[in-house]
């Protein structure tokens, strides 16, 4: 009975100074030691008693050898100080150191016993996780951020963002959670979660790198060039814009042969068929599921033109030859002689090429009978195929039709030795003829009279079937007849 009074004398006392002062603050943290210094006293100590303050108070160590410790867990060093191993959490709270010497000194210790943070908890809402282990996310996207540690007490939780520097996001006492609603390329970078223990100081980090990806803003695009080393097809497929690059696979339609999945795909020789299609499938990491496509069909050129032109000697002409349907573009010559494209007309004082488009037109100068009558050939070629056109120019003396395009009509004249029933029948001819080009070419045809012009024949379109040997005929006589006509009188026609 006399013990237990003496420890209830003891607890009120103890009660009175804990709330009058709380003394030293000792921190150590789970699983270590720590050491708890009665008081700041040097030299020699009296009898030194250690007791926990709960509801009531408990008896833990002495210097007396002859009472034993309430725990292995403790002893005294430096003869006053208590030595405790292995703390937990439930070490936590209030110590009293008393001394006997030359009377009763009290000597009151708080203990903190901190815990981690051990662990901490990431959790980012990302829109995906690359093989290497790194987020990413759309742009424009939202994206949630959390961050949770196991410590106590709880931890200072705060956010870093490395982008072009280090910026703080927030900081929270329990956790820290918050959200970007919409992310952008500047919002790309490493974030960094920082849990720090107040008591202990001691402070973790995760760092995860989240990554924001665009698709391309537009539909891809397919094309066919020629490659310049070695003069070869290349598909290309343009869809830029995006971000990382997409992927691409090329294949030969139909049938959906693969062919390859770069950006530049290269044709071999039997690949290069009259209207073969190949198609460009894209696709991107944030991009629409069903991706994105397009084709591209190659074909070589299509010629058109006027099969026949006329030119007055010492005027100009042009030629037109329209290409269409070459893909890729054809590479478009001009020629006298279909056989040796490598002798093409070359632009000069005499002769001017103009490229429109994919045609071309060329303009002869001063035509001349001798140099400028006869065949030209207009020869565009691509590695798909080649195709050339011929146009018949007939250089012509004179100005018989003026005013009128002679690209379309040629005229013969025969000699005056005819009699009139001739003359009718011809002028018979001649309206008949007339009728006719005004049906198919809805052209104006005006002959102007001169003094015994017999027989007119008009060719309409070049139609060299029709003409006969109405080409020969003329350029055998053309001399000839011009003489004759100069020397007729000037009569009026019948």
């Amino acid at each position: 009975m006399a013990g237990l009074r003496v420890l209830l004398c003891l607890g009120a006392l103890l009660a009175r100074q804990g709330s009058a002062d709380l003394g030293a603050v000792a921190i150590g943290e789970v699983h270590e030691n720590v050491t708890l210094h009665c008081g700041n006293v040097s030299g020699s100590r009296g009898l030194v008693t250690w007791y926990r303050n709960d509801s009531e108070p408990t008896f833990l160590l002495s210097s007396n050898s002859s009472l034993p410790p309430a725990s292995p867990r403790f002893s005294l060093e430096d003869a006053g100080a208590l030595h405790v191993e292995a703390l937990s959490l439930e070490d936590d709270g209030n110590y009293t150191c008393r001394e006997d010497l030359n009377g009763t000194r009290w000597f009151p210790v708080w203990l903190r016993v901190a815990s981690g943070p051990d662990q901490i908890e990431v959790n980012i809402s990302a829109t995906g996780t690359l093989s290497n282990g790194t987020l990413y996310t759309a742009k424009g996207s939202q994206v949630d951020f959390s961050c949770h540690s196991t410590s106590w007490p709880p931890p200072v939780v705060e956010w870093f963002i490395q982008a072009n520097n280090w910026e703080s996001l927030g900081k929270n006492l329990t956790a820290n959670s918050f959200a970007l609603l919409q992310m952008s390329q500047n919002l790309q970078g490493n974030y960094t979660c920082s849990a720090t223990n107040v008591l202990s100081g001691r402070q973790r980090k995760v760092t995860t790198e989240l990554l924001v990806y665009w698709p391309p803003p537009s539909a891809p695009q397919c094309s066919v060039v020629v490659s310049s080393k070695s003069a070869t097809l290349e598909l290309t497929c343009n869809w830029d814009g995006g971000y990382p690059d997409p992927t691409f696979l090329w294949t030969e339609e139909p049938g959906g042969t693969v062919l390859g999945n770069s950006k530049l795909q290269t044709l071999s020789p039997s690949q290069l068929s009259e209207g073969k299609k190949f198609k460009c499938f894209g696709s991107h990491i944030v991009g629409p599921e069903s991706g994105a496509s397009c084709v591209v069909q190659i074909s070589s050129p299509s010629l058109a033109s006027q099969p026949m032109k006329t030119c007055f000697m010492g005027g100009n002409v042009t030629l037109t030859c329209r290409v269409t349907g070459a893909n890729p573009p054809a590479r478009i010559q001009w020629l006298r002689n279909i056989t040796e494209p490598e002798a093409a007309i070359q632009p000069g004082s005499h002769y001017q090429i103009t490229r429109h488009g994919q045609g071309s037109s060329l303009t002869i100068y001063n035509c001349s009978q001798d140099l400028d009558e006869g065949f030209y050939f207009c020869r565009a070629e691509n590695l798909v195929g080649v195709k050339a056109v011929d146009i018949w120019l007939s250089v012509q003396a004179g100005n018989t039709f003026r005013g009128q395009d002679m690209g379309d009509i040629m005229v013969l004249v025969d000699s005056e030795g005819e009699d009139e029933e001739e003359e009718e029948e011809d002028k018979e001819d001649v309206d008949e003829v007339e009728q006719e080009t005004y049906e198919r070419e809805e052209l104006p045809i005006e002959i102007r009279k001169h003094g015994h012009i017999h027989r007119v024949t008009a060719l309409v379109n070049g139609n060299l079937d029709r003409m006969g040997n109405g080409f020969q005929e003329l350029h055998d006589d053309s001399d000839e007849q011009q003489s004759d006509i100069v020397e007729e009188e000037d009569k009026p026609v019948g």
